[in-house]
């Protein structure tokens, strides 16, 4: 059985087409699936005569984003005064809370959802504020591709770049997909005949990073502690680490690589003090552990096999409350 992607409700199309100025937004802290969504989606409506700005509260921490950014504005109050009020698309979120700071002003207009994480219920679909969600999609970028196609445009190099930058990003450059992902690659097949370059892309998500990476991986798995057997792997930043390094020296991709390649592992936590009272939580499985429940436990969300979530308190807290949330899965 392959997994089949959802077309676009026609409710999200008539959304789409009856409006004349929209806000796309994203979560805050985004990824390429999450930016390779919203500058694709603008630059779609922009081409069916619409005004759209791409809106997100940031911070751009990850270093393959940063030749985008400058297109992304947390200012949208002034898209209130002239004309029909606007429209927004949120895309990428696990709920409107995501998007951050900039939530308040968004919440006065009309509102459509695309997503594709299976870690939350959105609200019912309605021709108001239309809902387009697909847990079988293995990235946003895919649903916007539909939705671009849907609305009877052809992609431009552009959006195909955009679109296979996000799709990469979500997928591990594909190697997340099983015998029942034949669409994707049919999708990214398109995308490549449109103009995106797989070997640019694979450059720009793995490429340029600085020495602290690496220095910074090598303090992360010098600290490595193992549980149950090996089938769990735990380690953790420093706060002086992140003072010292700051979050651009973070290698996610390649720590989760090393990790998961590792034998008998089944998943592995990840552990990062970015200030004196708050972690971050990074969760990652090879197949049967579903940890977006573990991170859904905690107020976090994300996929079966690559979840995060945000804690209150030291290291030592997030490791005793995570690892008895494993408890349950390894001990029985």
């Amino acid at each position: 059985m392959c997994y089949e992607i959802k077309n676009p409700p026609q409710e999200l199309v008539q959304f789409i087409n009856t409006g004349s100025r929209f806000i796309i937004a994203g979560h805050k802290e985004p990824d390429g699936d999450c930016v390779g969504s919203q500058l694709a989606l603008r630059s779609a409506l922009l081409r069916l005569g619409k005004e759209a700005i791409a809106c997100s509260a940031g911070p751009f921490k990850r270093t393959e984003l940063r030749e985008y950014s400058g297109q992304f504005t947390d200012q949208i109050l002034e898209q209130e005064d002239a004309g029909d009020p606007p429209r927004v698309v949120i895309i990428d979120c696990t709920s409107r809370d995501r998007t951050g700071d900039i939530l308040e002003s968004l919440e006065k207009f009309p509102c459509a959802i695309i997503d594709h994480h299976a870690s939350v219920t959105h609200p019912q679909s309605s021709a108001e504020e239309p809902v387009y969600v697909d847990e079988n999609s293995p990235s946003s970028t895919l649903l916007v591709y539909k939705l671009i196609k849907e609305l009877g445009l052809e992609l431009t190099k552009e959006e195909a770049t955009l679109l296979f930058f996000g799709l990469c990003t979500d997928t591990g450059f594909f190697r997340y997909l099983t015998e029942k992902n034949a669409a994707v690659f049919e999708a990214a097949a398109e995308m490549v005949r449109f103009g995106a370059n797989p070997k640019l892309t694979f450059n720009n998500i793995h490429g340029g990073k600085k020495l602290n990476s690496r220095i910074l991986l090598g303090n992360v798995l010098s600290r490595i502690e193992s549980y149950y057997g090996g089938k769990l792997l735990f380690s953790y930043e420093t706060l002086e680490e992140f003072n010292a390094f700051g979050f651009e020296s973070r290698d996610s991709d390649s720590l989760n690589q090393l990790l998961l390649s590792i034998e008998g592992v089944e998943a592995f936590v990840i552990v990062r003090q970015e200030c004196a009272d708050n972690c971050t939580v990074s969760l990652r499985s090879v197949d049967k552990i579903n940890v977006s429940q573990i991170a859904s436990s905690f107020g976090g969300g994300g996929h079966k096999n690559a979840a995060g979530l945000t804690m209150k308190g030291d290291v030592s807290i997030a490791k005793k409350n995570i690892l008895d949330s494993f408890h349950n899965i390894f001990a029985c």
